[in-house]
């Protein structure tokens, strides 16, 4: 067959073996918008010429009886050689019944993820080197912040006050230094958490042992609990050991038990306690102390009691329990006297110049020490409470639901119910005893804050 001349026309109907000389002398006809010059060699390969000139090349079949049309890009930036090589591959995959988009879109998906995977791995050495340098005070900061809509507002103030810095200026309640007193845990919140291990903690523990035991032993009950908090934290746990590094023999060991206190008042020391206690010179606090013994209460429960917590219709008192939200005891006749007497002066029943009192601890001891009684706590005299009701023959259950303790066995819990009138029975009878084993004669009918004590 005679090669075709250079300058004859082509025939754009029938496949031509390309040349780079035909392809630069393929014309788009004016009367049409584009012709296709295919390739003899590969079948579905051809060259797209338009009437402006531009030459593409395509690659067209069918896979599974639908068109697939694949732009291949311009020639001559795409030789001849690299376009065949393309429609090659192009032919190979289709004959198989493969969709080439289809396999490209898996590569693009892997590769996303591959990217995904590098990004989420940057991420991670990010915060991984950022929680290397994390103290332990800024991660219990976060750990408190997480954690607070699940805690009560007194065991989030204990967490607040176990790791405060101290060394304000304060009047009272420094041990004589004049500033406020470091809380246990804040010598640990400057140090790294990764270097938080087993030692550290074992020499923290025995210094805090020496000066305050039973602070210390809160603090490292709460460390514990926020150490395993961490080991949950894929951004923490990698800094910390496996085993938790609080729980170790020597630490428990170092801070030693709680000792089992004693301070109670006795039946015969009732009638010396309320004399002296009748004799403080401010009547806010002589209420206060004789309302903690005649109701059982925690001393924190009753400083919080509001004059919306008294119901004079029902005779009761809503105290704010920490362990169950709120309970309501009986509003016994003494106690009523009592409050009757106080003045109002805010939202406190035990007000003091901005708020509720502080808790009285120094002018209870003095007391105590004009009645010739030693080591009687605040919260020793909920516990006279509790132990002065075993000269009566009162319920268990009742002393402990008027004191706020949990019911401690099953048919105390799910099936007996008493009412605030049953309980008022009891609680009555308790106070007119104590009254009486005091010396202190009381008549509900007498004008209120008219007292008087029997020799």
């Amino acid at each position: 067959m005679a090669r075709q001349s250079k300058t004859a026309a082509i025939d754009y109907a029938a496949a031509h073996n390309l040349t780079h000389d035909l392809l630069e002398r393929c014309l788009c006809p004016a009367d049409l918008p584009f012709v296709l010059v295919r390739d003899t060699d590969k079948k579905g390969l051809r060259l797209r010429v338009t009437k402006a000139g531009g030459k593409h090349w395509q690659f067209e079949t069918r896979i599974k009886g639908k068109l697939f049309t694949r732009a291949l890009g311009e020639w001559p930036t795409i030789s001849i050689d690299r376009a065949k090589t393309e429609a090659h591959r192009l032919r190979g995959l289709t004959e198989q019944g493969i969709d080439p988009r289809e396999g490209e879109r898996l590569q693009e998906a892997a590769k996303a993820a591959d990217l995904a995977a590098l990004a989420a791995k940057l991420v991670a050495d990010k915060l991984q080197a950022a929680a290397h340098i994390l103290t332990t005070g800024e991660v219990w900061a976060i750990y408190l912040a997480e954690r607070r809509p699940h805690w009560g507002a007194l065991h989030y103030a204990d967490h607040i006050r176990l790791a405060k810095a101290g060394g304000l200026p304060a009047k009272r309640g420094t041990r004589g230094r004049g500033v406020t007193v470091a809380g246990p845990l804040y010598p640990l919140m400057g140090l790294p958490l990764r270097d938080l291990d087993a030692p550290t903690i074992e020499a923290w523990a025995a210094n805090e042992a020496k000066t305050r035991p039973s602070a210390a032993r809160l603090a490292w009950r709460c460390l514990k609990v926020f150490l395993g908090w961490c080991s949950e934290q894929p951004a923490y746990a990698a800094l910390l050991p496996s085993k938790n590094p609080a729980k170790t023999t020597r630490s428990r060991e170092a801070l030693g038990k709680a000792g089992v206190k004693q301070d109670a008042l006795m039946r015969e020391q009732l009638p010396v306690w309320f004399e002296a206690v009748q004799r403080i010179r401010n009547p806010v606090t002589a209420a206060y102390l004789q309302t903690l013994l005649l109701t059982g209460a925690r001393p924190g429960e009753v400083l919080r009691l509001r004059w919306e917590d008294i119901n004079t219709k029902w005779k009761g008192l809503t105290i704010r329990d920490k362990v169950e939200g709120e309970r309501v005891i009986p509003f016994t006749p003494y106690v009523a006297n009592l409050l009757a007497a106080l003045p109002r002066r805010n939202e406190f029943v035990f007000s003091g110049a901005a708020g509720a009192m502080s808790k009285p601890h120094k002018p209870h001891l003095t007391a105590c020490a004009v009645a010739g009684i030693d080591g009687l706590t605040l919260h020793g005299l909920r516990r006279s409470f509790k132990s002065l009701t075993e000269w009566l023959e009162i319920p268990a259950g009742v002393v402990a639901q008027v004191m706020g303790h949990k019911p401690s066995a099953t048919a105390e819990k799910h099936y007996t119910v008493r009412p605030l009138d049953l309980l008022r029975v009891h609680h009555e009878k308790i106070e007119a005893w104590i009254l009486e084993q005091a010396k202190v004669q009381f008549l509900p009918d007498v004008e209120l804050g008219k007292l008087r004590a029997v020799n």
